[in-house]
């Protein structure tokens, strides 16, 4: 089953999970489609096409969150400055918060949604719109994480988001010390989720729903989110 798919988040909820992290990027008119890549394979560069041109297996936002009603939205603004697509102008973290200031039914369906990204300029960007969503600065492995703590911090995120490799203890307390929850990327097998979880981070961000959902349903009490 493809990523990033109204048939991908459905499945999530069928198999339990608390939640879902979705990736999106602007498209030529404006539109916010949910994809990964710059690129639509055999279709082009999403910058580069109306929502029109959208093949079907790639859904826009306002649709993605309809599916997901209820459950907790992880939204990924992609818009980097080593993509040919990058705008600094940063027109899709601001689509992205206008959407979300007037979809009504989204959060009155109980649903709840956190802006990441890797790029501060997005998040930054976010938090100058005057909107009091919650983000998350999305951490490399690459990354220090001291400098990332306190980047998330300065941007005014309520959450660091680290990968597997960079999730320790240590890590965790540092970031719990500076106020911010932690949640983990992309854990893959049981052996990182024993890992993670002794860590003791909050959530969960996993392509297996089913492993996360056992830990839970046998006591824990670890939120789990799917891509």
């Amino acid at each position: 089953m493809r990523e990033n798919t109204l048939e991908a988040f459905a499945r999530a909820r069928v198999l339990g999970a608390d939640g879902v992290e979705l990736d999106v990027r602007l498209t030529a008119d404006g539109g916010l489609a949910v994809h990964h890549d710059p690129v639509i394979e055999g279709v082009g560069p999403i910058h580069e096409l109306s929502t029109g041109d959208l093949p079907d297996h790639v859904p826009l936002l306002a649709d993605a969150l309809s599916v997901c009603a209820g459950m907790v939205v992880n939204i990924e603004i992609k818009n980097l400055p080593t993509e040919p697509a990058f705008d600094p102008s940063e027109r899709c973290a601001a689509a992205v918060v206008d959407l979300l200031a007037h979809d009504a039914g989204f959060v009155g369906s109980g649903g709840s949604v956190i802006i990441t990204s890797f790029w501060s300029g997005a998040l930054a960007a976010a938090r100058s719109s005057g909107a009091a969503l919650p983000m998350g600065l999305l951490v490399l492995p690459s990354f220090d994480t001291d400098a990332a703590v306190a980047d998330a911090v300065n941007l005014g995120c309520s959450a660091i988001h680290l990968p597997v490799s960079l999730v320790s203890a240590l890590t965790v307390g540092a970031a719990r010390a500076a106020g911010l929850a932690v949640a983990v990327w992309t854990v893959a097998d049981a052996d990182a989720l024993s890992q993670v979880l002794e860590a003791g981070v909050d959530t969960v961000i996993t392509d297996d729903v089913a492993l996360a959902r056992r830990w839970i349903d046998g006591g824990g009490s670890m939120g789990s989110g799917a891509s």
